[in-house]
């Protein structure tokens, strides 16, 4: 089994002594784990950073089998040595695709919602709005999308502020007011990509992806939310999200 394919590197980890075991999302086949020789070499260990945009050339004498793969750069990586906010908003990013995407099945559209949220991740007045959008389509490709079209109870199209945990449709003000204590909240832009942020509304958008995400994805398996993800949350809220 051989591709070519264009990727972004999600995690990578030592093996051996020169080795490197990587993660990547590709464009057309999904997240594949793949053996990177001189993974440890000052040409090759640049490339493993998370976000890293490369050619991954893949090859397996067995597709059930762990292959090898080689990395060439492909295109530039936000530079964010000096934005350490956005660096673990990346390092969040790439680490929530691979443990909630299965591996080995095409996600087109993933990759390329992966690939235009890392070039926002220099500009923290626009990142996280995306971020959480971006988990937001992670549950959609996992087939537990969010229906925020119109509220579940009434069906009207206006003021729709909540959440329902138990079927993850909108609620207008009007319908959850009696029982707002037990629905998630909504923030506007999570409606749309032109509504402004209020204080607060990253908080509401990442308890809003991050229940469902606990339970679609992590409790099944027994699992809470990576460290980084809270990490990442408790960062945001602390700088005024």
């Amino acid at each position: 089994m051989e591709f070519e394919d264009e990727a972004i590197v999600l995690t990578a980890r030592s093996h051996g002594e020169t080795g490197a075991i990587v993660h990547v999302l590709t464009e057309n086949h999904g997240i594949y784990a793949a053996h990177i020789a001189g993974g440890a070499s000052r040409r090759i260990k640049p490339l493993l950073q998370a976000g890293s945009s490369v050619v991954f050339a893949y090859r397996a004498r067995h597709a059930d089998q762990l292959g090898a793969a080689t990395l060439e750069a492909s295109g530039t990586s936000p530079d964010l040595l000096d934005e350490p906010l956005g660096l673990l908003g990346l390092q969040c990013a790439c680490i929530m695709t691979q443990k909630v995407l299965p591996e080995r099945e095409a996600q087109t559209g993933a990759y390329h919602a992966l690939s235009g949220l890392i070039t926002l991740f220099p500009f923290e007045d626009i990142w996280p709005a995306v971020y959480v959008r971006y988990e937001a389509g992670l549950l959609e490709a996992l087939g537990y999308g969010l229906d925020l079209s119109a509220c579940a109870v009434t069906g009207e199209h206006d003021q729709l502020v909540y959440v329902s945990p138990k079927s993850g449709r909108a609620v207008s003000r009007k319908a959850g007011e009696p029982y707002k204590d037990k629905l998630l909240g909504l923030p506007g832009f999570m409606l749309s990509s032109q509504g402004g942020l209020e204080a607060g509304d990253i908080a509401r958008g990442l308890a809003l992806t991050g229940f469902f995400l606990e339970r679609h994805v992590f409790h099944p398996h027994n699992q809470p939310l990576p460290d980084i993800r809270m990490r990442l949350k408790e960062s945001l809220i602390n700088s005024g999200l």
